[in-house]
């Protein structure tokens, strides 16, 4: 099964984490197709038509972004809602992500002890990602488990950037994740 791995990230070349992950997806051209939202729509205007046939030939889509403020970038939330329309993603006719997969992989900045519930943030990183959930579930798509690097603004090495570069081609090779 071919993935496509929306990928938004609005400065990749400086991230630490996501540049990794990217160089590492180019790797496997024949079940991994990336789409740079940013660097297809610099100046924000989704092409709503190209991007929703792009999706429909495409039975599992990972979104990879940094975690921004316990959410995602903000272009990313603006193709979600120019994308998935009514009529096409959703409502009585709107079936087009009916049991496709939806995956997340996010390079988070903090540390993974603080996101529990006895942590500072109180909140775990399901919880965070409910939005995504609660989006899979109204268009009939199956959520996959999230995959993710914590500490990765300032703890993570490059050893284990690069090591969860090569999990996360894991992650989306992953016969459970199919």
């Amino acid at each position: 099964m071919k993935t496509l791995v929306i990928l938004a990230h609005p400065d990749i070349e400086s991230s630490k984490v996501n540049k990794v992950w990217k160089r590492e997806l180019l790797k496997y051209p024949d079940v991994i197709t990336i789409h740079e939202l940013y660097k297809e729509y610099p100046d924000w205007n989704i092409d709503v038509p190209r991007e929703q046939n792009l999706i429909e030939t495409y039975e599992k889509i990972v979104f990879q972004f940094p975690l921004y403020w316990y959410s995602y970038p903000p272009l990313l939330k603006k193709w979600l809602d120019d994308v998935f329309t009514y009529g096409w993603a959703y409502g009585s006719k709107g079936d087009k992500l009916k049991g496709k997969k939806f995956g997340i992989a996010m390079s988070i900045g903090d540390k993974k002890a603080n996101y529990s519930k006895e942590g500072p943030i109180t909140f775990t990183v399901d919880e965070i990602i409910a939005p995504f959930k609660a989006t899979a579930i109204h268009v009939g798509a199956i959520s996959l488990p999230y995959f993710s690097i914590f500490g990765s603004s300032f703890k993570a090495s490059n050893e284990e950037i690069e090591q969860s570069a090569k999990d996360y081609v894991n992650y989306i090779l992953n016969e459970n994740n199919n």
